[in-house]
């Protein structure tokens, strides 16, 4: 009896693919003689057993699961149990005898949509039966899936606000421009991160930074190395012994070696119109000045976590303009593809976006460069993204 189908008398009604684990034959045969006559359009699949429904669950969709409590390999809320953890958030409807009294109700507590007494089981009860306890697992699940949705979005925001912390200015006259955006719509973020201050030296600091890999784990070590670099900042350390310590912080709290950062710290001097970059196993920022948009030449060193201990991190300070940006930035930005061309953007092509960009203010500057890349990238590029905008003008 595996494999039966009915057509119903509708050809638009709602097919119904009932799985009906059932060791008695003729029990078997009754429920589809039942099914036959209720008019509606269904695919009946017969298990024998516990282990045979667990093959066909694997690789064949169900809508709902008509379950006899007593199997050679399972029996009573045992049963149902089973039945559940192979079937989350699909319908069960238990078979129960007559003098089992208890079993129904038993069964229901145990996670059974309903159940129904053999024997005493008409066409209309059964269609009734099997059309609510489908709608009402549905509906479970659409709640659950809603739920799942308002809490990961929840927890996105929570991380995004410890990811893209607001600045902490002081008297600078630095106009700050960030902005952060997951890889895929709807996905927990990745561990992309950024954060500016400015100290009680008077400097305006900034970080962008990414740590390897996607999901809670990357963002939440993504939040931890912020913050740590907020804290250390604020308390004097600064360059190599910034990110020694950073990277203690890194191996400290990773849940594997396979964990790393890469890392771009700056330090702006508006007095002396420089600017400091040490870089981690990070890409260099772009410099924004009268004459058009170029990438910073800078020192490279190791990111954090691939041989801790190394300190490989040498400085290169660098000429500012009077008036400029400087934009750092993760590889989101950059590695999605150029169009249909089938190559990478590159920083070749962003810094094509820039420099042929009509002018405008940092915010619309900034959005306009994501909308641009995001375009020519076409959905085919998911990493998250991460963009520090610092501009300065003449006083």
């Amino acid at each position: 009896m595996n494999g039966i189908t009915a057509p119903g008398p509708a050809p638009a009604d709602e097919l119904y693919r009932v799985l009906l684990i059932e060791d008695d034959d003729a029990d078997a045969m009754l429920v589809e003689e039942l099914l036959l006559d209720t008019g509606l359009r269904f695919e009946l699949t017969v298990a024998t057993t516990m282990a045979q429904a667990r093959t066909t669950l694997a690789v064949q969709p169900i809508d709902c699961v008509l379950l006899d409590l007593h199997l050679p390999d399972a029996a009573g809320t045992a049963a149902v149990t089973a039945v559940r953890e192979l079937a989350p958030g699909h319908a069960v409807i238990v078979l129960t005898g007559l003098a089992e009294a208890r079993a129904g109700t038993e069964a229901m507590a145990a996670g059974a949509q309903d159940y129904l007494v053999k024997g005493k089981v008409e066409p209309d009860l059964l269609r009734r039966t099997l059309r609510y306890a489908v709608y009402r697992s549905r509906t479970e699940r659409l709640a659950m899936e809603a739920q799942s949705v308002r809490l990961r979005a929840e927890e996105n925001a929570r991380l995004e606000r410890g990811l893209l912390p607001p600045p902490i200015l002081g008297t600078s006259t630095v106009q700050v421009t960030s902005r952060y955006l997951p890889g895929v719509a709807m996905a927990l973020l990745g561990g992309d991160f950024l954060d500016v201050v400015v100290g009680d030296d008077g400097l305006l600091h900034a970080v962008v930074g990414d740590v390897s890999g996607h999901g809670r784990d990357a963002a939440a070590l993504g939040v931890l190395l912020r913050a740590s670099w907020r804290a250390l900042v604020l308390g004097g350390h600064h360059g190599e012994d910034l990110l020694h310590l950073m990277e203690r912080v890194l191996v400290a709290e990773r849940g594997s070696d396979s964990h790393f950062a890469t890392v771009t710290l700056l330090t702006l001097d508006q007095d002396k119109g420089t600017a400091t970059v040490f870089l981690a196993g990070h890409h260099e920022p772009l410099l924004t000045s009268q004459g058009g948009t170029t990438e910073v030449r800078a020192a490279h060193g190791i990111a954090l976590g691939i041989l801790p201990g190394l300190r490989n991190w040498p400085s290169t300070t660098v000429p500012l303009p009077a008036a400029g940006a400087l934009t750092l930035y993760t590889d989101g930005l950059t590695e999605g593809h150029n169009g249909t061309t089938g190559e990478r953007l590159g920083v070749e092509g962003l810094l094509n976006l820039i420099n042929t960009a009509a002018p405008a203010d940092a915010a619309t500057h900034v959005d306009l460069l994501i909308k641009q890349t995001q375009a020519l990238n076409a959905g085919r590029h998911t990493d998250d993204l991460a963009v520090l905008h610092l501009q300065w003008s003449l006083p």
